[in-house]
């Protein structure tokens, strides 16, 4: 698995619009949030940051790179090793993992240098919200590959996910300005629970200890957590190891 990882990451490292894309488009954000930072929004704004990098980098990278591997016939050759398929899954997608980890960071220090931000409340439910999110969309672009046959159309398969969830976290429209039936179908989406996670461990809840925030964390852990299960059980039954024809 560590042969894979860093054969993985040489791929990674020599494919210029994926370095660009995971070095140079975060440096220059980050630049741009620093320069011209307002007090009022700058939680909102790093952790919406931090679900951008779920969504536009983690997720839509490992589409990409699932979709690659099978058609280019690898994924097909490392299950004859000893290798399980949960190893494999992890392995090809420990490099996009760690890229995207190490740019979550960075923003979460630029919002405490930059910014300054307070110090997280609960540095363990924020940790918490970061993993589960991690887990839950890098399945989800393990099933995405389901219906997408070339890297491609990778563009086009990982659109629809793209816009949901990020409707579905109060980005571009807040939830209360939609209907309640609407709003309440899209705090259900995994990338909600992820930041509200990442919300009460950052900034906790408005009266409530220690006790109070990890209660509140309760109910978008386990929604995390089944979308977690949901999404290895899609994966068990509908990933394709072999090209698509």
């Amino acid at each position: 698995m560590t042969h894979l990882v860093r054969s993985e990451l040489l791929l990674l490292a020599r494919n210029r619009m994926a370095v660009f894309n995971s070095v140079l488009v975060p440096v220059m954000i980050i630049g741009l949030l620093a320069s011209g930072g307002d007090a009022g929004g700058d939680t909102a704004v790093v952790t919406g940051m931090l679900g951008f990098v779920l969504v536009g980098v983690l997720y839509y990278t490992l589409v990409s790179t699932y979709v690659a591997r099978r058609e280019d016939l690898v994924l097909q050759r490392l299950r004859v090793g000893v290798l399980t398929d949960l190893e494999i899954l992890a392995g090809t997608a420990g490099p996009a993992v760690a890229v995207a980890l190490g740019q979550m960071a960075l923003f979460v220090a630029v919002g405490a240098t930059a910014f300054g931000l307070p110090a997280p409340v609960n540095a363990p439910v924020l940790l918490l919200g970061v993993l589960l999110g991690t887990v839950v969309f890098a399945l989800l672009a393990a099933v995405s590959t389901t219906f997408t046959r070339t890297v491609e159309l990778a563009q086009v398969t990982t659109l629809p996910v793209l816009l949901v969830c990020v409707a579905g976290a109060g980005f571009a429209i807040p939830l209360d300005a939609l209907p309640g039936p609407v709003a309440e179908a899209l705090r259900w989406l995994p990338l909600s629970p992820t930041l509200e996670l990442v919300r009460l461990g950052w900034l906790g809840r408005p009266g409530a200890g220690v006790l109070g925030v990890l209660g509140a964390a309760a109910a978008p852990a386990g929604l995390l957590a089944a979308w977690t299960v949901l999404g290895w059980v899609a994966v068990r039954r509908w990933f394709r190891w072999s090209p698509r024809r």
